[in-house]
């Protein structure tokens, strides 16, 4: 084989067509990994300084009915999770305080309620594109692995039509072969990394959506067992 060849792209010009497919596929997965990874981080970033943000208002003291008003759920930004889960809960508790003859903990009861289907909402934004990423990063040494088999089952084949097999004639064959699974592992290595760092920092924001409904609840018992004028005008 000549020189030119031996270069990686006249290696991959020479695969198979199987092995070429492989290698398509997983710069493709490695394309789209990429763009989940940027995407990802970018809105993570921004969620973890809205929540920062909203946390340090709302327990500076903030008036619960001001917060409230200074942003319709439908003018927040998506990644405002925390303003989501705060207007979700804040507007349950205005409508269950319109009811007459309601309960205070039956109130509560359905602050609650209403602020862990906003938290799982949120939740299941935190975990978008990484089952993707798992998918990536456990699949794509194995499809690399089988190009390099293919490869290789094709270089020996191609042996059993010489008279005298030399390191000349079999090594531009498994070359070829193993590129597909060191691309294999470029996809897999980043989308593996991306994944835990995503998941620990979701994980993080989950405990911090927690916290915050426990302590919104009790601003909120603490005011109907204070007697406060109700919040009606406020939703």
């Amino acid at each position: 084989m000549q020189s030119e060849h031996m270069s990686v792209w006249g290696l991959i010009s020479e695969a198979s067509v199987v092995v070429q497919l492989v290698m398509v596929i997983l710069v493709l997965a490695s394309i789209a990994s990429w763009y989940i990874i940027i995407q990802r981080g970018v809105s993570l970033r921004r969620n973890e300084r809205l929540v920062r943000g909203f946390l340090q208002r709302f327990r500076s003291g903030a008036e619960l009915t001001q917060l409230y008003r200074e942003g319709g759920d439908q003018a927040l930004p998506r990644e405002a999770a925390l303003q989501h889960i705060f207007h979700a809960g804040f507007q349950e508790f205005s409508q269950l305080q319109r009811q007459p003859g309601i309960a205070p903990d039956a109130v509560i009861d359905g602050v609650e309620r209403s602020l862990y289907v906003a938290i799982s909402e949120q939740e299941e934004r935190l975990e978008g594109g990484l089952q993707f990423l798992a998918t990536v990063g456990s699949v794509s040494p194995y499809i690399g692995l089988f190009g390099t088999v293919w490869g290789i089952m094709n270089s020996f084949l191609g042996l059993s039509m010489v008279q005298q097999a030399t390191l000349s004639t079999v090594a531009p064959g498994i070359a070829e072969a193993l590129i597909a699974t060191a691309i294999g592992l470029f996809a897999a290595i980043p989308a593996v990394m991306a994944y835990n760092r995503f998941s620990a920092r979701g994980q993080t924001l989950s405990a911090r959506y927690y916290s915050f409904a426990n302590e919104l609840q009790a601003r909120l018992h603490r005011r109907l067992h204070a007697g406060s004028p109700s919040v009606a005008a406020a939703a």
